[in-house]
C-alpha cells in the first residue's frame, strides 16, 4: 500500500474561500438591517433631536445614516477592489 499523495486543486479551494466570504457579508449585512434603532448621533445631534421631538429626530437619524452610507459604500468598494486586486 503507498501512500496517497492529495493536493487540492487551486479551484477548490478559491471556491470555499470565496464562499466564506459571501457568508461572512451577509451575515454582517443583515445585522446592520435587523438593527431595530440605529442610532448615527454626535453628542451635538442628539441634543438637538430630543428638542425637535420623536418625528423629526428620526427623520434626522434617517438622514444621517443615509449620508454616511454613501462615502463608507465608496470607500468600501475601493478597499475590496484593493484587496482583490492584491491578493492574485
Amino acid at each position: 500500500l503507498g501512500s496517497i499523495n492529495y493536493q487540492p486543486s487551486i479551484l477548490s479551494l478559491s471556491k470555499v474561500q470565496g464562499m466564506k466570504g459571501f457568508i461572512a457579508m451577509m451575515f454582517t449585512l443583515s445585522f446592520f438591517l435587523a438593527s431595530p434603532g440605529a442610532k448615527a448621533q454626535c453628542s451635538i445631534c442628539t441634543r438637538t433631536a430630543q428638542q425637535m421631538g420623536d418625528g423629526p429626530a428620526s427623520g434626522l437619524n434617517t438622514g444621517i445614516i443615509y449620508l454616511a452610507f454613501t462615502p463608507l459604500a465608496i470607500g468600501g468598494f475601493i478597499g475590496y477592489r484593493w484587496w482583490k486586486q492584491n491578493r492574485e
